[in-house]
């Protein structure tokens, strides 16, 4: 049986007059079991979906690539799991089970193993991108399965073309909530915006696979990491006071991930923010609350951080606000608040920073860019480091004093765009 545990890293003592209350609160997750096994509800308790980018631009390597990347993909979905092929154009297409099957989604065995692989091998590449209907067929099969741990890998080298990009923010926010989605890219013609869009509203990753024979590795490693996601549907809950108000509740490690608009209503008091399924993991979050000052030698609970598994309340953290006058009290920044701050404004740097590249904006995107090296450098972030300086010269690390390199790649701008919200865990004793 699964167990989490909650703690909470924070600076309580607020200066007079001061206002707000930031914690870091690490959530651990032991014993969380597999997803085949996770939910009595159905057939292995889990469904996966791999959806395949089929349209013309596919010919060639990426599609020869991407077919071998599926097959490798239903060698690992476990025994038990309800699984499904789509091929994706400017339609969507089930490829397995076959079109004119009666079951939408069936339960992986030997037998259906084998002819999944004899379904993806036909695959060809024709057509435009339209990848709302992706995601529309991908609803509509996990809406028969009878689980809770759903997940699907979405595999593209192209942009979104054959629709109006509105069609596919409406399709997001359709099925924002009914399963989780892993988004990769594959080459340099795909736009890591639109990715990024999809996989952070459907609580998944964005990727960059810079070579085809590189997607079955990865897709290999999604397909492992989703059948050990045990726990299929956690939320973190935050209450706060009468008169307090929360400012932002982010998940800062692994990835950087703002859950702040996510929020649903529990009580008046209290607001839930939907995390996703859990293997055994730690994952942290930043809490920012504010509250009204009060005179100093007062003490009040700001925040209470609860860890929520189906509606049960399974572990919690508190986070306290002490005025103080003592300024060795006050000044102390608490480490955790401080990295994973950095952390944070390190992501955004470098976004803007390569939105103002391509804009032509290189006055910004120099500022920008020479920001986020300073930060790489004082959070520790060596991944960080290493690619921004494929896109920049770094004259004064410290300071962030960097040029514009000319002729970058576009897979370098691409690699440091997706790795953006990857983030180093800080150091403690």
């Amino acid at each position: 049986m699964a167990e989490f545990s909650a703690e909470v890293f924070q600076n309580e003592f607020l200066s007079d007059g001061a206002t707000d209350v930031h914690a870091v609160v690490s959530v651990t997750c032991t014993g969380a079991g597999a997803a085949g096994t996770a939910s009595p509800a159905g057939p292995g308790g889990a469904a996966e979906i791999v959806a395949v980018d089929t349209s013309g631009s596919m010919q060639g390597r990426n599609m020869e690539a991407a077919k071998h990347a599926a097959a490798v993909a239903v060698d690992q979905i476990p025994d038990g799991t309800l699984f499904a092929i789509v091929g994706g154009s400017h339609v969507a297409t089930r490829i397995f089970p076959y079109p004119n099957a009666r079951v939408p989604m069936v339960a992986m065995e030997p037998g259906a193993r084998a002819e999944a692989k004899r379904a993806i091998a036909t695959m060809s590449a024709s057509g435009g991108t339209a990848i709302s209907t992706w995601l529309r067929l991908a609803d509509e099969l996990f809406a028969t399965a009878p689980v809770a741990n759903k997940h699907l890998i979405l595999l593209t080298d192209g942009k979104n073309e054959s629709e109006p990009s509105a069609h596919l923010d409406q399709m997001i926010a359709n099925v924002t909530g009914r399963f989780q989605c892993d988004a990769r890219g594959v080459g340099d013609r795909w736009v890591v915006g639109e990715l990024r869009k999809i996989s952070t509203a459907l609580l998944g990753t964005v990727d960059l696979i810079a070579r085809p024979e590189d997607i079955a590795e990865d897709f290999a490693a999604l397909v492992r990491k989703s059948a050990a996601r045990g726990v299929a549907a956690v939320d973190l809950r935050v209450w706060a006071p009468q008169g307090a108000q929360v400012l932002f509740v982010r998940q800062v490690a692994p990835e950087v991930d703002d859950l702040t608009a996510r929020r649903t209503e529990v009580n008046p008091l209290t607001g839930g923010y939907p995390t996703g399924a859990w293997a055994d993991e730690t994952r942290e979050y930043h809490v920012a609350v504010r509250v009204p000052a009060k005179v100093v030698g007062s003490e009040q609970l700001a925040a209470r951080v609860q860890v929520a598994v189906d509606g049960e309340v399974a572990a919690a953290g508190l986070v306290k606000a002490k005025w103080s006058d003592d300024s060795t009290l006050t000044a102390r920044i608490s480490p955790e608040v401080a990295h994973y701050t950095g952390q944070a404004e390190l992501a955004s740097a470098i976004q803007e920073g390569l939105a103002a590249k391509a804009a032509g904006d290189e006055a910004t995107a120099t500022v920008k860019l020479g920001r986020a090296v300073q930060l790489a450098a004082e959070t520790g972030n060596d991944e960080a480091t290493s690619r921004l300086r494929k896109i920049v010269d770094v004259e004064n690390e410290a300071e962030g004093t960097v040029r514009l390199r000319r002729n970058t790649a576009k897979l370098d701008e691409m690699a440091l765009d997706t790795a953006s919200t990857k983030t180093t865990r800080v150091r403690r004793s």
